[in-house]
């Protein structure tokens, strides 16, 4: 199944964000062998960063780094969707600035909300950073069942046990881009939820 031709974005109503980055996974899968989804921030800048363009983007760089911090012998993309994880964002277009409006993050929840349904044997969510957390509390929220992460510190909340869609969501920080290699005391956070997700998975 080609993820692009079952989601997208009608209209482009956000005034926030760069609609020249959008971008959803172009890749062919079949989303039964699916176990993972790590959901992070918004689109990269520039498209030649995302985690499925050709070569070796930005964003594979630094999530394949913080998948051998955790452990896991990978050393591209396609290493870890070989493992079952899923990588998306939870924002199809670019930034425009350092955040991104609440307004925002809940119209693009809708893709999201979508892009999540087509895994039946998701088993946990990563959620990596702030956005992602907003936009699947959304997307929970819509459903009827209250938000998914309580409001806190990342630091605070994380470790401790949460359920969306009936399976286990994690959040921790973004892992996507240039901060990664910068923020050592968040990249050993990282390291321990992405291992105790992939634990979980088995």
């Amino acid at each position: 199944m080609r993820i692009d031709r079952q989601i997208g974005c009608q209209g482009f109503p956000c005034a926030d964000v760069r609609h020249e980055c959008y971008v959803v996974p172009d890749i062919d899968l079949d989303p039964r062998d699916i176990s993972i989804v790590l959901i992070s921030e918004a689109a990269p800048a520039d498209p030649a960063d995302y985690y499925y363009a050709p070569g070796d983007p930005l964003f594979q760089q630094t999530t394949v780094q913080a998948f051998v911090d955790a452990g896991v012998d990978v050393s591209s993309v396609h290493d870890i969707l070989s493992r079952g994880v899923y990588l998306t964002t939870a924002v199809k277009c670019g930034k425009t600035g350092y955040g991104i409006k609440a307004g925002t993050i809940k119209e693009c929840s809708t893709i999201l909300e979508r892009e999540l349904a087509l895994f039946p044997e998701v088993r946990a969510f990563l959620l990596m950073g702030d956005v992602a957390i907003k936009a699947v509390n959304y997307i929970s929220e819509r459903a009827g069942q209250g938000r998914v992460i309580p409001a806190g510190s990342t630091y605070k909340i994380r470790g401790q046990e949460y359920h969306f869609l009936g399976r286990r969501a994690f959040p921790s920080y973004l892992q996507a881009g240039p901060s990664f290699f910068i923020e050592k005391s968040k990249r050993k956070m990282i390291a321990e939820d992405i291992a105790a997700v992939m634990h979980l998975a088995g």
